[in-house]
């Protein structure tokens, strides 16, 4: 329902479909994103993977009001130790979910146009290689609403552009154009509209298809195996750290005003 997929000379192209024209993450993705991304890297005719949004976006990320019926018990003041725990499994369910695009064995390129926001850039800091078309935006959002992002980005951001440029995107929640992107390495390359950036993708993933099959998933394995270590470590901090803390008034004022469409007031509660 929120993904499809199609194969062709042996690369899959995967297209987020979520509901409304930003590609949301509600419950559909996230039970169905580790679900295709497990039959590609099972599925011996697939070499490649592109990985790429329908509509002008890549995604709006996560789609609160959507997954705010599961978080209702720990959001409760006062929750007790049976619905945080609950919610660290919920969040160990969404980490798995992107970390499935990081653990196939197909290399994996992003096409990216539009608004790629929080869940977005979760999922595409998970893939190999990420392209852009000059309208892109990006934003690590989460601390806007009050959460420390949890599914990836703070784990896996800092190899690909750097300590200092992931500590400023996360702790302003600030959005950056596709230029600032190339000149810090989130994306390789820009392209002057979403046509071109998803071509570039498709050559892209061609050229690794071409390649013999089992070296090409060696040496994704060979180049992930560190990091993946030390990204599973800081996955179960940070989802340890969200059960116990992210209810706050914070993430509820912060809910309420974005249903509201008025800017959030914070108390540091």
């Amino acid at each position: 329902m929120s993904l499809t997929v199609a194969v062709s000379d042996h690369v899959a192209e995967v297209t987020l479909l979520g509901p409304g024209k930003g590609n949301v993450m509600g419950p559909d993705f996230w039970r169905e994103l580790p679900v295709v991304f497990g039959a590609l890297d099972a599925d011996p005719e697939v070499r490649a993977v592109v990985l790429t949004g329908s509509g002008a976006h890549f995604s709006y990320g996560l789609d609160l009001p959507a997954m705010m019926p599961t978080w209702g018990e720990v959001l409760a003041e006062g929750a007790l130790a049976a619905p945080r725990a609950r919610f660290l499994d919920e969040v160990r369910a969404l980490q798995h979910a992107v970390t499935s695009v990081a653990a196939c064995r197909k290399p994996v390129i992003a096409a990216v146009s539009g608004w790629c926001i929080g869940g977005g850039l979760d999922v595409i800091a998970a893939a190999d290689v990420r392209v852009a078309s000059a309208d892109a935006r990006f934003s690590l959002r989460e601390v806007k609403v009050a959460i420390v992002a949890d599914l990836g980005s703070l784990q896996r951001l800092a190899g690909v552009i750097g300590e200092g440029h992931l500590r400023e995107l996360a702790l302003t929640g600030k959005d950056i154009d596709a230029d600032r992107a190339l000149r810090i390495g989130l994306v390789n390359d820009v392209y002057p509209d979403q046509a071109a950036a998803l071509t570039a993708a498709r050559t892209t993933a061609a050229e690794i298809a071409a390649n013999p099959p089992l070296a090409v998933q060696g040496t994704k394995d060979v180049l992930g195996h560190e990091r993946e270590h030390r990204v599973a470590d800081g996955l179960r901090y940070v989802a340890a750290w969200n059960a116990a803390f992210l209810p706050s008034k914070d993430l509820g004022e912060a809910v309420q005003a974005f249903l509201g469409r008025r800017p959030p007031e914070f108390t540091g509660q």
